[in-house]
């Protein structure tokens, strides 16, 4: 489990009534009213084809600390669901089938519409909560009562190795988001009114080409409403398995990226993150054997900033200097920061 020894920085203790001390009798009898007075958590577990990794996800789900009103969804992408998970446990658990838009984006919304709790967090089947993780959450979104949305930290676990990935900062806004991805503030960070995903900031977009970068729009709708919340510890831990790419996944990700572009005109309008979507398209382009479409958004890149790392790897690959896979590398390390 993710050591959670270190001190909250930016979460604010609850206190307790004038006058009351915690070993006093009239204490310790105010405390269940005081746990009653919390917010409710709902948790959405997606999963697909990762029995192991989900009863990870979800033992650690279940372990939290939160003394507030909790329960937790699975839902089932394209998969027979497994209902023996619903048996009694420590939190309540229901398990779904997803009955929206097949995929990521899908699975969330069916999960965020099958509860009827204050707040709602999301939790991919391949990371694991910290123990403190949805305590420290809560107590930085109720210290801001006008925000909507609260993210935390993460620490990476790639190939035997474990690194933090903090944001050294305790509010994110737009103009963060738009000037880099900001990769520590993962989906299984997530934190949100309920009130706002069926509201004015509105479900997981499931037109999202692949459901991919469908966490970035998200974390732009809430920004662009209200300044997000950020808890910098590395609350979650996000399992970062190596995989071939694939000529899907290229397509994907040249059309989601186009899509990010058309939906938010705010990273065109900031040259540094314009010429970071620009030189991820231009590497993906490589990727996929279209040189022409490299190198066209490698020089979209360069004219919005000659300095982008990302626009120097596309024109290595589409001149062929190098090879696509040690470009593809590079663009995985680069997207976690190592």
């Amino acid at each position: 489990m993710i050591d959670t020894a270190q001190p909250m920085r930016n979460a604010r203790p609850y206190r307790l009534a004038p006058g009351r001390s915690r070993d006093s009798s009239p204490a310790a009898t105010a405390a269940p009213t005081a746990a009653a007075n919390l917010p409710s958590v709902g948790v959405v577990i997606p999963t697909r084809e990762r029995p192991e990794a989900m009863s990870q996800a979800l033992k650690a789900v279940l372990a939290q600390d939160y003394a507030g009103p909790m329960r937790v969804i699975v839902v089932y992408d394209g998969t027979p669901p497994d209902y023996l998970l619903a048996r009694a446990l420590p939190r309540p658990v229901m398990v779904l089938s997803n009955w929206r838009t097949p995929g990521l984006a899908g699975t969330r919304n069916t999960g965020v519409l099958g509860l009827d709790t204050d707040l709602v967090a999301f939790c991919d089947d391949d990371t694991e909560w910290a123990s403190g993780k949805l305590t420290a959450q809560v107590q930085a979104l109720v210290a801001r009562p006008e925000s909507e949305f609260v993210t935390c930290a993460i620490e990476v676990e790639h190939a035997g190795h474990r690194s933090p990935r903090l944001a050294d900062q305790d509010t994110v806004r737009i103009e963060d988001l738009v000037a880099a991805r900001m990769e520590m503030l993962h989906s299984s960070t997530f934190l949100m009114r309920r009130t706002a995903l069926l509201g004015g900031l509105g479900l997981v977009a499931e037109d999202a080409p692949g459901s991919d970068n469908e966490d970035w729009d998200l974390l732009l709708r809430a920004a662009k409403r209200s300044p997000v919340v950020h808890v910098d510890q590395a609350l979650v831990r996000v399992r970062w398995p190596r995989q071939p790419h694939s000529a899907y996944e290229y397509a994907t990700r040249i059309s989601s990226l186009r899509w990010m572009m058309t939906r938010h005109p705010e990273i065109r309008g900031c040259r540094p993150g314009a010429a970071r979507v620009y030189g991820e398209l231009a590497c993906w382009s490589a990727a996929s054997g279209n040189r022409r479409d490299a190198w066209y958004f490698s020089a979209k890149a360069i004219r919005n900033n000659w300095r982008e790392p990302g626009t120097a790897m596309a024109i290595a690959a589409a001149s062929g200097v190098v090879r696509v896979d040690r470009v593809l590398g590079a663009l995985d390390r680069r997207a976690w920061g190592s």
